[in-house]
């Protein structure tokens, strides 16, 4: 530690000399690296930039060539073709073919060969005298003679001349510089005829070169392989014709190869230039096409210009850096002291200021450094715990201010054989504090150690901990935790033991929540919760899995009477009243037990059992308890597969609906029919509404089904004499949908039944669960027009205010009162209280289950409205139901 000030007071010194030196050296070494790399990437440059202008044009002129050499060829083929039909036409003399070819039937044929390739002049016919005979240009033809022409001098003079010769000529026809195609005729014994002459002026040419782009200063031209000029572009008028086979060898080369490209001085501005030259393969006809060398450079000149100024750039920046660290290492020696007193202060002020307690000892267990965190943590003297205070001593000052509790030498022993590696233990002083100490092993033997206070961070773990395995409202238990326990009963149940799991439900919360709040249901769990863990007592487990369902595992079971002594006591507590907030609250439980390992002998089999037995004593009316048993999973699973069959009959739509009658015991008339739904299973037969309508309703599938009778209904009523009704059962499930009213209208409205004619039944469970929202809706439909009967009237409870809310417009007896209505001591005197109760308020009354004719006489007495029953009809099929109302005179007078 104290070598280091010295290291850092020597470093400027040992650099202020050769190093600086070296570093000017190899930042002007680099300087001129750069300046020779940029002139070799300028010369690259330059070199690429030409290459690249050659190869353009020599790809130019390649393709000019084949373009000319195909398009002379297509003029040629003319020649060809004219030459063939004179041997075709067996002319033989010179006079001969002076006759037949200058007619007006010649002439118009010329033109029409002509008319295909107007981008060549016209064709001339010329005699053995030179004399043009006909041409596709007009009819006589003009008196024009060209025996003075060198190729007509060749043609004539010499029998093995080529047969096509060209030559830039200035033409007798137009004035203009002409190049000129002329094929020599000859008759079938050689004797000469005459010429076919094709003339070609530059424009023709000039028009094409002019479409090929080669940039500024970039000419085209196209020569005979004499070097006359033919055509050029850009155009030079007193150039055509001129003779361009002059000069250096280099330029006379051109008209001599088949291709050549080199660089020379232009002939006409002098300019250098690069030149490529290519030869027509079947034409005495050379194409040149050339730049000036500075147009091919002037991309080379900008790469250049840039690649100065980067390299200029960086050269400035290379000699700024130099300086700057030249100027840097002369005053950092300086600096090094006052830095050096500045990073002690820094150091010694972040260390004092850590939250953790800090230590450093050196190989030998002395103290290096020590922060007043550590001094305070336990309130320790500064004139003890210093630099080059060992160890043991600062553990037994500790030890002798209290701060430290157990064997003193032990815990030394300890931490000098464990400070190879680093080592982390919390350790608790007299105070009740969680102090963490880390020991971090040095290089050179010794180590650091810095002491934490985490107690408040052990406790925030120790809640988080808390909460993630208990309930944040009763403080019971959780289902994480709950299963971990009950994986631990099943690890450690030995042969011959067993243990209860107790689900319990508690019967009606959701009416608590509902008529009194939330905050009452919660105070009313935080209450079952101190009872059930009071029931259950010390050795065994109770848990809150959500909602209002809890768990009690019962351990050391020997009998079932075990079980049933724990469940007596739990329903003896649970059933006394509760104060919530100034509410005195009652309530009960529905209690599920599976016992292990006969029920489960693992987890999830056992909750399973359990939760079915729990169902099955909700479905055995609540307040009760039920052991599990084989046949409650057979039930389950037979309720899983008709709630499947159910699924597959809706979307198959394999149900049907039925119309029982209803009877007026006035005068003996059809008032209306009960939509009944009937169910013909493919397997089981006919499935009673009772088993798969409480299905529907749990699994939501009754919303669908309900719709689909709805509908089925109007569309059959509609079909029906108009005094006659149809009435709708409705479920509870579907009342809580606030859109049932919006699939009324669209039923109306579909099957065009007038809404006074549906009737819909409801049960007061619709109205005992949320009456506010029931009777909303109720009024909503009796706007519509549609009227509303009260079913099942007498079985519930059949509280009279339901009446003075809404004014229904029937209420239906069950047909429970209906059964003894006749004999004495029956329930006469109820169905008359009802029928007095609704004839007061104008509803109608309407009995259910009629069979013989004593009840139906009894009824008729007792002043009830209508009858409904196997007396007068069972339920029919629409097509029966139509047909009953065709024969109800007959049928009425049966039953009168």
């Amino acid at each position: 530690m104290t070598e280091q000030p010295t290291a850092s007071l020597n470093f400027p010194r040992s650099v202020s000399g050769n190093p600086i030196r070296w570093l000017v050296v190899g930042g002007g070494l680099l300087i001129a690296a750069i300046a020779i790399g940029a002139t070799i990437m300028a010369g690259n440059f330059r070199e690429r930039a030409l290459n690249s202008s050659a190869r353009e044009l020599e790809n130019t002129v390649l393709l000019l060539a084949r373009h000319f050499d195909q398009q002379l060829q297509d003029f040629g083929a003319i020649q060809r073709d004219l030459a063939a039909y004179v041997q075709a036409a067996g002319i033989e003399t010179g006079e001969h073919y002076r006759r037949r070819m200058s007619s007006a039937d010649t002439h118009q044929m010329l033109k029409a060969k002509i008319a295909a390739f107007s981008y060549v002049g016209s064709i001339n016919l010329f005699d053995a005298d030179g004399v043009m005979i006909n041409s596709s240009t007009g009819w006589p033809a003009r008196a024009v003679n060209i025996s003075d022409r060198a190729y007509f001098k060749t043609f004539k003079s010499d029998p093995k001349s080529p047969l096509l010769l060209v030559e830039p000529v200035h033409s007798r026809v137009t004035g203009a510089w002409t190049t000129v195609l002329a094929r020599k005729l000859t008759g079938p014994n050689g004797e000469f005829l005459g010429v076919i002459g094709r003339g070609i002026e530059p424009a023709n040419f000039t028009k094409f070169l002019q479409s090929v782009a080669l940039g500024q200063d970039a000419t085209i031209a196209m020569h005979h392989r004499d070097g006359t000029l033919l055509a050029r572009h850009p155009h030079v008028e007193e150039m055509i014709g001129r003779n361009f086979k002059t000069g250096p060898a280099h330029q006379q080369a051109l008209f001599d190869k088949e291709h050549d490209s080199t660089r020379l001085p232009g002939p006409m501005d002098g300019r250098d230039r690069l030149i490529a030259a290519r030869t027509l393969e079947h034409f005495p006809i050379v194409i040149i096409a050339s730049t000036t060398v500075a147009t091919a450079l002037a991309n080379w000149q900008e790469q250049t210009v840039f690649l100065v100024i980067v390299a200029g750039l960086f050269v400035l920046v290379i000699a700024a850096l130099l300086f700057a660290v030249v100027r840097k290492l002369s005053l950092q020696h300086l600096a090094s002291q006052q830095r050096l007193r500045l990073e002690k202060q820094r150091l010694d002020t972040a260390v004092n200021n850590m939250r953790q307690g800090l230590l450093l000892f050196d190989s030998s267990q002395r103290l290096v450094i020590c922060n007043q965190r550590y001094i305070d943590m336990y309130g320790l003297s500064r004139e003890v715990v210093k630099p080059g205070v060992s160890f043991r001593a600062i553990i037994a000052h500790r030890k002798a201010t209290g701060s430290f509790v157990g064997d003193a030498d032990k815990y030394y022993a300890a931490t000098l054989r464990n400070i190879t590696q680093r080592n982390v233990n919390v350790i608790e002083p007299p105070d009740g504090r969680s102090i963490q100490i880390i020991n971090e092993p040095l290089a050179d033997g010794g180590w650091v150690a810095t002491h934490e206070d985490i107690t408040e961070r052990t406790r925030i773990e120790e809640r988080i901990t808390h909460l993630a395995h208990y309930d944040a409202l009763t403080d019971l238990p959780n289902r994480t935790l709950f299963h971990d326990r009950l994986k631990g009963e099943f690890a450690t149940l030995a042969a011959g033991e067993q243990f209860a799991v107790l689900y319990l439900d508690i019967d009606e919360f959701k009416s608590v929540n509902d008529s009194l709040g939330h905050l009452i249901g919660d105070e009313l769990l935080k209450s079952v919760a101190v009872t059930l863990r009071r029931c259950a007592g010390s050795n065994n487990f109770v848990a809150r899995l959500g909602g209002d369902e809890f768990a009690i595992i019962q351990t050391a079971v020997t009998t079932v009477a075990d079980v049933n002594d724990l469940v007596a006591r739990v329903f003896d507590a649970i059933r006394q009243p509760y104060e919530c907030i100034g509410h005195q609250v009652t309530t009960d439980a529905s209690i599920g037990i599976a016992l292990a390992p006969q029920h489960g002998a693992d987890v999830d089999q056992i909750l399973k059992n359990a939760d079915l037995a729990m169902y099955a004593a909700k479905a055995a009316g609540r307040r009760t308890h039920r052991f599990f048993e084989p046949e409650m999973d057979a039930r389950v699973k037979a309720r899983r597969s008709l709630e499947m069959d159910l699924r597959q009959a809706i979307a198959g739509r394999a149900f049907e609906v039925q119309y029982q009658p209803c009877l007026s015991l006035r005068d003996n008339r059809i008032s209306g029919c009960e939509a009944l739904l009937r169910w013909r299973h493919p397997e089981r037969g006919v499935i009673s509404p009772a088993e798969f309508i409480p299905i529907a309703e749990d699994t939501g599938l009754i919303n669908q089904l309900g719709e689909w009778v709805l509908t089925t209904a109007c569309v059959e009523a509609a079909t029906w004499p108009d005094n006659i009704s149809i009435a709708v059962n409705v479920s509870p499930v579907q009342f809580r949908s606030g859109t049932f009213a919006l699939k009324v209208l669209a039923a109306l409205a579909a099957s065009g039944l007038p809404a006074s004619r549906l009737e819909l039944e409801i049960t007061e469970a619709v109205l005992i669960r949320d009456d506010e929202a029931a009777l909303a809706i109720l009024h909503q439909l009796r706007a519509i027009g549609v009227r509303i009967a009260l079913d099942d009237f007498g079985t519930g409870y059949s509280s009279l205010s339901y009446l003075h809310k809404f004014p229904f417009d029937k209420i239906k007896i069950d047909r429970c009162f209906i059964n003894d209505i006749a004999e004495t001591g029956g329930s006469s005197s109820i169905v008359k209280a009802v029928v007095d109760i609704a004839a007061a308020r104008d509803m109608i009354t309407t009995a259910e289950g009629v069979e013989t004719e004593q009840q139906r006489d009894k009824l008729r007495a007792l002043g009830c409205s209508e009858m409904q029953g196997w007396l007068f009809s069972p339920a029919r099929t629409a097509a029966d139901i139509r047909q009953l109302f065709l024969g109800h005179p007959e049928k009425s007078a049966a039953v009168a």
